[in-house]
């Protein structure tokens, strides 16, 4: 009968093996659903309000404005347009393709109210604006469409565009007349219709009371006379008729697709709208996919160096955590975004974390011999440290998801998918591969080959410098003070240059054709009516324009006077406009997802640890993320929702690298009660100090990759990971573990109580002790 230990391997080959196979599929099945920021298009966000009449803007208001605006967009013909619901009373429009949002803004946002009138006679246009407001529905004087100079004075309303079935555009190719509007009618509202024409049939040719005016948000938008066929008191019957009038084909079909789309329920305004070229996106992609690349092939030859074979494994594995990853993303049918896409760069980096734990520990198990009961206790004893340090990152991410809007969102799933995938990766298809090379017989006759059996040159000079690192905790918690008070200086001499997702207004960046230097431009901006808009340099041929209120027109104006300063065609790359209740929000959201994800991690760490050892946690972190933005203050860089999302990621990376030192103290404390604390602290960092100087390395190839190869709009996401990925690696030394010692020192935590006599235990003290 085989042995437990010999069906450990065969179960955890089959669902490497199935996991491995089902990711293949979906990669090469389903296509990744691309978010606007990487294919191109435009974005709209309204916001609902309440209605003149009363009509409260609530979720159900909410929930038939979309269904309306549903019917809008499909009919002005996009490809795969998208609508949803976010929060009780906004609605995201997503329209691929589409790069002049100006149209489609219009249309989809009027608010369309249709009404159909008796018409009672003529007036002057003078005396249009003193009759218009009467009410939506009651009698108004509105301008003759038919004739200049003159207007229409109208009764009530007989019917709404509520009583409108369908309608559709029409070409009359025979009779010449050009385009017309097709309308039918639905239940009542055809007997309406039948009694609004019938009564106008009995005024007599030439009368303006043989007219019907079709009025569309206070214009009448045509005004037929019933045809001597329409018969007086019957009217049109059938529940049809054709609105006439000067119709080009994209006047029809606009006009067709508000009139079927009917009436919104309560007004909507544009609170944000962001629109990204499609050369934009491909170019993010390209640079995206280089950085992967060079990022994994740098970070494999670097674990190959160090653990030899079980390092190519481990490449091995890595490669197929990008299959697992990319599967789940695909067929969970996540939209990847361009955050999104930096993230699932980054977690190949942080991917490899898992493997150098179990390497790491693996190489301190092993005395010589045999190379399975080293790889074993390796996976078991890193076991805990990966769980930690993993659910950390996780807490992050899922702060991200909840919090977060649009692309930064699309970066905490990837995120959240990549670091699952990664465990995956590192304790099932490592696990594997490793346990099949341990069995060959060339492996095991010379077990240098894996790299096990060795101590690696960091820890052999560790083992001769043997830094005493906890026993100065107060010259290294002195360091650290004086750089967060360098980066408070930063930020309240400097201050921060919060992007305008934050703080509201309008963000287009252009691309010229000819060289336009930044001078010429503010001074073309300044003549075209904006003195205070912010002009700078984007990129090699791009200019920025940010201002505080932008409307499309004037954006236009804009992008014509830089075409006319010398810039030649100039065409827009990126439009960012954020409403200023939005950018209040969204910085209420940003500071409370950063609480929060302090908050979190320090409950989890005090569940996994003591308190002390959870305060000095957040304390490091805390630390690494002034540290990242006292930096960006300094630079001056743009504080944004994609810097939100790195640091919310250094978060998660900061306390990842301290979990692991203190998951290592804890079991050597368990162990030796007996040793004074300072040096077992000293002891635990020797000993992970390798694991975090090779997974550092393994995510630092990764972002100087992004950094270099990423593009503009992926530069300041990384120089903050690389700052904070430095931070934490530094902190976690210098402040978190002589924090830890210090206030274990001050607040020791109580003796264990004595087991009882004749307390059967097993092993001896000694024995659990040197397992530890």
């Amino acid at each position: 009968m085989p042995s437990r230990t010999s069906r450990a391997p065969l179960w955890r080959a089959l669902v490497a093996l199935a996991v491995v196979g089902v990711s293949l599929f979906f990669a090469l099945t389903t296509p990744a659903r691309l978010g606007l920021d990487l294919r191109g298009g435009t974005q709209i966000v309204l916001e609902t309000r309440d209605g003149p009449s009363g009509a409260r803007a609530d979720s159900a208001a909410t929930d038939r404005a979309l269904e309306v605006l549903r019917q809008r967009v499909d009919a002005l013909g996009v490809a795969e347009p998208s609508l949803a619901r976010s929060g009780a009373n906004r609605i995201v429009v997503e329209l691929p393709g589409v790069q002049d949002p100006r149209e489609a803004a219009e249309t989809i946002g009027r608010t369309a109210q249709l009404t159909f009138h008796p018409v009672t006679g003529t007036a002057a246009a003078k005396e249009d604006a003193a009759a218009k407001g009467d009410g939506d529905k009651g009698s108004r004087v509105l301008p003759d469409p038919d004739a200049e100079g003159r207007s229409l004075r109208l009764g009530p309303a007989a019917l709404d565009g509520d009583g409108v079935k369908d309608a559709e555009a029409v070409l009359d190719s025979t009779g010449g007349s050009g385009w017309s509007i097709s309308v039918d009618f639905r239940g009542g509202a055809k007997d309406a219709w039948a009694g609004l024409t019938g009564k106008a049939a009995c005024a007599a040719p030439g009368d303006p009371a043989r007219r019907v005016a079709i009025v569309l948000d206070d214009r009448v938008i045509s005004a037929p006379a019933m045809q001597e066929s329409v018969r007086c008191g019957a009217g049109i019957t059938g529940g049809a008729t054709q609105i006439t009038g000067r119709f080009d084909d994209s006047e029809a079909r606009d006009l067709a697709a508000l009139i079927k789309g009917g009436a919104l329920p309560v007004p909507v305004e544009v609170v944000s709208q962001q629109t990204v070229g499609p050369t934009l996106g491909a170019e993010a992609i390209e640079a995206s996919a280089r950085a992967a690349v060079l990022g994994l092939l740098c970070t494999g030859l670097f674990i190959i160096a160090v653990y030899r074979l079980l390092g190519a494994l481990a490449t091995v594995a890595l490669a197929l955590y990008g299959l697992i990853s990319y599967a789940a993303l695909v067929a969970l049918g996540a939209t990847l975004t361009l955050p999104g896409l930096a993230g699932f760069v980054l977690a190949i980096g942080m991917a490899v974390d898992a493997n150098v734990l179990v390497f790491e520990r693996a190489r301190e198990e092993y005395r010589g011999g045999g190379l399975r009961g080293p790889l074993r206790n390796g996976f078991r004893r890193a076991y805990s440290a990966i769980v930690d340090s993993n659910v950390t990152t996780l807490l992050a991410a899922g702060l991200l998801f909840f919090f977060a809007t649009g692309p930064v969102k699309g970066f905490g799933v990837t995120l959240s998918l990549g670091v699952l995938a990664s465990m995956v990766s590192a304790l099932v298809v490592t696990r594997v591969l490793a346990d099949w090379a341990v069995r060959r017989g060339p492996v095991r006759r010379r077990p240098a080959l894996t790299g096990l059996a060795g101590r690696g040159r960091v820890r052999a000079r560790l083992a001769r410098l043997r830094p005493r690192l906890a026993r100065r905790a107060r010259l290294w918690l002195g360091a650290a003070a004086a750089l967060v008070l360098l980066a408070l200086a930063g930020i309240g001499v400097r201050g921060l240059d919060f992007g305008v997702e934050f703080t509201g207004g309008r963000l287009v960046e252009y691309a010229t054709s000819a060289p336009l230097d930044a001078d010429t431009a503010r001074e073309a901006v300044s003549d075209a009516g904006f003195p205070r808009a912010v002009v700078q340099e984007s990129g090699d041929d791009g200019l920025s324009v940010r201002t505080e209120q932008l409307s499309n027109d004037e954006q236009e104006r804009i992008r014509s006077a830089l075409s006319d300063a010398g810039g030649g065609e100039v065409a827009v790359e990126r439009d960012e406009l954020i409403g200023p209740s939005l950018g209040s929000e969204l910085r209420e959201k940003a500071l409370l997802a950063l609480g929060l994800a302090v908050g979190a991690q320090l409950l989890y760490l005090s569940i996994r640890f003591r308190w002390t050892y959870a305060a000095a946690a957040v304390v490091a972190m805390v630390q690494d993320v002034l540290l990242v933005v006292g930096l960006f203050a300094w630079l001056g860089r743009p504080v944004d929702s994609v810097f939100l999302a790195a640091l919310l990621t250094v978060i998660g990376y900061s306390v990842n690298d301290t979990v692991v030192v203190f998951d290592r103290l804890r079991g050597m404390r368990r162990a030796d009660r007996a040793a004074p604390l300072p040096e077992l602290a000293d002891a635990a960092v020797l000993r992970t100090l390798p694991r975090t100087v090779n997974t550092g390395m393994g995510a630092l190839f990764v972002l100087v990759a992004l950094a270099v190869l990423g593009g503009d709009s992926l530069t300041d996401f990384s120089v903050a990971l690389l700052a904070g990925a430095t931070a934490g690696m530094a902190s976690t030394v210098c402040t978190a573990v002589p924090l830890a010692v210090a206030l274990e020192g001050r607040h020791p935590a109580p003796a264990p109580e004595p087991r009882p006599k004749g307390d059967v235990t097993g092993p001896s003290a000694g024995a659990a002790a040197r397992r530890g």
